[in-house]
């Protein structure tokens, strides 16, 4: 059996924390070619009424901490809840 690969594959997971329209409606982490990068999504109506998702992505080894909005309750081993 082969073994399992997250390379080039990604997940978004509904955004329960959102609290303003600036934050994102979905949330994520994304591999390219064994690269990480944070995802976020946010729902929007096209002028013509057509659904569709706003997608940004950035690095996970930028030089600075992850946008909260994307980042992932799981990704922390913090045990602090705030």
């Amino acid at each position: 059996m082969a073994e399992y690969s997250n390379t080039n594959s990604g997940a978004l997971f509904k955004n329960d924390r959102k609290e303003t329209e600036k934050h994102p409606d979905y949330r994520g982490s994304l591999n390219v070619e064994g690269t990480e990068y944070w995802m976020s999504a946010w729902l929007k109506v096209s002028k013509k009424g057509d659904k569709y998702m706003s997608i940004a992505v950035s690095a996970k080894d930028q030089n600075r901490a992850p946008n909260p909005q994307t980042a992932q309750a799981d990704d922390f081993d913090d045990p602090l809840p705030f």
